[in-house]
């Protein structure tokens, strides 16, 4: 446990956002007087270099390392210019922010989003930052806030004809205490930024729900800043879409910020769901630990976890460790895991990565059976049993519940109702 810092917090964080530019900022470190340096600068070779113009980012071929597992045909909807030329079709796509009291939202002009969101990393992240027609948004969660209830927001697609993008930026502010339910549903051909910068010393959850209809195509960006002796915790539960990619990054604005990453996936026949991480070490004392847990039953189905840890010189002290689990239901699937550390100090707590892939223990099968378990239930409950260290660790019961329910309704394809379902 850390030393309180004597030193009192300002009222209003400060962010450093244009992350495509060498930056340093000597901060006071937790419990100590003296300055350390934050790097900003990114030097990660499977980080890709920011840069808000679309010409720094071309058009994919597939065999870029940041693309070699997305399949750049079905994104070709979302990875166009086309998008960005005039039209006259109602907005295809609705982003409605719903909370308590004293919290603010405000529409977001194209022009303004240099000065508050993350630079772009990819040429759908880029796009979707120059539409002209994107949906806009800004949520400012102020100092010293305690919210009970969870900020929702919903982001709703009618129509895949043409593609779609907005841009979110979301705020919370120094000590403040927070939950933001993403949900994604509906269809469309979407590419989003999401941007949260979370103040000094607040408490955030932040959980995105993939709710979309079978043909959905769907790109994201989504950034956090955390500031010093800041707690977040997020959490991405895909499920829904033809092709899912999410690309999620993290960096700290000072010492003794705390991270969390959780995820939970279920890929059917033909669909793709990706997952990149990137974590950058780039204060001293700070954590992050990873775990994503998926299962994939059906032909094609496809899955892609990325996991990259930056250590910089300059995070000493750190910890962190980074663990994917593929549960393979049928056959013709394929689970893609690639965990990575770059350490570029040798003075830190802790560093580690796993990644694993496999079928159903036989061992757990065959004892849940000899106890007059039938296969099938045996099976479901070995599924149930894969994600429970996922669905305690959300913290939210609300959508605890949600995830083990939408769980069982996976299972119910390939392994029919569960007998106390049908009792029931």
């Amino acid at each position: 446990m850390r030393s309180a810092d004597p030193t009192p917090a300002p009222t209003n964080p400060t962010f450093s956002r244009k992350r495509d530019t060498a930056l340093s900022a000597p901060v006071a470190a937790p419990g100590k007087g003296h300055n350390v340096t934050i790097e900003n600068d990114v030097e990660s070779h499977l980080h890709p270099t920011p840069s808000w113009e679309i010409a720094d980012h071309p058009m994919p071929t597939g065999r870029e390392e940041i693309w070699r597992f997305t399949p750049i045909k079905t994104f070709t909807p979302v990875l166009s210019e086309v998008a960005l030329e005039p039209r006259q079709e109602a907005s295809v796509i609705d982003v409605d922010v719903k909370g308590a009291d004293g919290i603010t939202v405000t529409d977001l002009a194209t022009s303004e989003l240099k000065d508050m969101a993350e630079t772009p990393q990819d040429r759908l992240s880029a796009l979707a930052a120059a539409d002209p027609h994107a949906v806009n948004r800004r949520v400012v969660i102020p100092a010293e806030t305690s919210l009970k209830a969870p900020v929702e927001v919903t982001v709703a697609g009618h129509n895949d004809d043409i593609a779609c993008h907005h841009n979110v930026v979301v705020e919370i502010g120094n000590h403040a205490e927070v939950t933001v339910i993403v949900r994604h549903r509906g269809v469309a051909n979407l590419g989003e930024n999401w941007t949260f910068r979370i103040g000094d010393g607040a408490q955030a959850t932040v959980l995105f729900v993939q709710e979309w209809d079978d043909a959905a195509i769907h790109g994201a960006q989504v950034s956090f800043e955390i500031g010093r002796d800041a707690t977040v915790r997020t959490a991405q539960a895909s499920f829904g879409g033809k092709a899912v990619r999410i690309c999620q990054t993290a960096s700290y604005n000072g010492p003794g910020g705390n991270l969390t990453q959780l995820g939970a996936y279920f890929a059917d026949a033909g669909q793709h769901i990706e997952h990149r991480l990137f974590v950058d070490h780039n204060a001293p004392s700070t954590e992050s630990h990873v775990d994503f847990r998926g299962c994939l039953q059906g032909k094609d189905a496809h899955s892609v976890w990325i996991g990259d840890v930056l250590i910089r010189p300059v995070a000493e002290d750190i910890d962190t460790y980074e663990s994917n689990k593929n549960l393979v239901l049928t056959e013709g699937c394929r689970a893609d895991a690639v965990p990575n550390l770059e350490i570029q100090t040798g003075n830190i707590r802790g560093a580690g990565h796993s990644a694993s892939t496999g079928r159903f223990d036989a061992e757990q099968l065959f004892y849940l059976q000899s106890r007059g378990v039938e296969e099938a239930e045996a099976r479901r409950l070995v599924v149930h049993g894969f994600f429970t260290d996922i669905v305690r660790k959300i913290g939210v019961p609300e959508i605890s519940e949600e995830l083990v329910a939408r769980i069982e309704a996976e299972l119910v394809e390939s392994l029919g109702s569960s007998p106390s379902v049908e009792e029931g």
